[in-house]
């Protein structure tokens, strides 16, 4: 075996191992299953009401932000969850010391991310393209769009995930990011066209990949006329395309930076002050 592509061969065996423990495991499918079942059950009674200006409903409008926000979400926060998880229990300080052990580390749980990002992505889609008649491809530029937005997407968040996984020690600091994410989503146009805030908070929302992945859903998966109630009164994919590529290449360039100190950092002391000190915490 070529030891250059010896670290990628045993990422893609962990995160492939990663994934079907996931999904053979009632705990996590419960997990997967239990937000996409509420969001379908959401868009079901919004299916009646209308957005000013559209030929569509809030839900059929609001479901493809939801993947969109979806992608984003899982991205983000899968990475840190488990990058959070694994610093406490030893994982990441065994694979740092097995020879290119950090790069396979690596390609694994990206690989674990996204296939259980893509995942939880189909599980909405597949009924919202049954329940609802607007949501639907309009043909193969439109399939090809879907797929360039959520590969763009993961690439965009998860490096973003894996540096603020990086700054805590603790699965129970993870909540920290929870605030700012949903201040994001409630700017980012998800729940009703962005076009209804404030100019300047518009443009705060356009500066992070949420909107843009809410975006390009809703030019792939709703009718071409709606994108008369958008910015512009355009889906505007070449703008979408370049935010969503800059967060990419930011994220590309900081994460190893980040992630090399974390692993310096990483011994057997720290990993058991954490275990310590997660046992002597409250439990409420």
């Amino acid at each position: 075996m070529n030891p250059t592509w010896a670290p990628y061969r045993a990422g893609l065996s962990r995160g492939w191992s990663e994934f079907k423990h996931a999904i053979t495991t009632p705990a996590e499918v419960i997990g997967t299953l239990f937000p996409s079942v509420i969001a379908i059950i959401v868009m079901i009674f919004l299916r009646d009401v209308i957005v000013d200006g559209a030929s569509v409903s809030l839900a059929s409008m609001t479901l493809p932000s939801l993947l969109g926000m979806n992608i984003a979400f899982s991205g983000l926060m899968g990475i840190v969850g488990q990058l959070t998880i694994e610093r406490e229990d030893g994982t990441l300080l065994r694979n740092k010391a097995v020879p290119g052990g950090m790069t396979g580390y690596l390609v694994g749980i990206t690989i674990s991310v996204s296939t259980m990002s893509i995942i939880s992505l189909l599980i909405v889609l597949a009924p919202g393209m049954f329940l609802f008649d607007d949501v639907r491809f309009n043909g193969f530029s439109s399939v090809l769009t879907f797929i360039w937005v959520v590969v763009l997407g993961l690439f965009a968040t998860m490096p973003i995930g894996a540096v603020f996984g990086s700054m805590f020690g603790s699965p129970r600091q993870v909540g920290l990011v929870m605030l700012p994410v949903g201040g994001l989503v409630a700017i980012s146009g998800i729940f009703y066209p962005i076009t209804a805030l404030p100019e300047w908070v518009q443009w705060i929302g356009q500066t992070f990949p949420i909107y843009w992945l809410g975006l390009g859903m809703r030019s792939a998966l709703l009718p071409a006329e709606m994108a008369a109630v958008e910015i512009g009164e355009s889906w505007r994919h070449l703008e979408t395309a370049g935010v969503l590529g800059l967060w990419t290449i930011i994220g590309l360039a900081i994460a190893p930076i980040v992630l090399r100190r974390m692993a310096r950092r990483e011994s057997g002391s720290a990993v058991a002050a954490r275990r310590e000190k997660a046992m002597q915490s409250p439990i409420r």
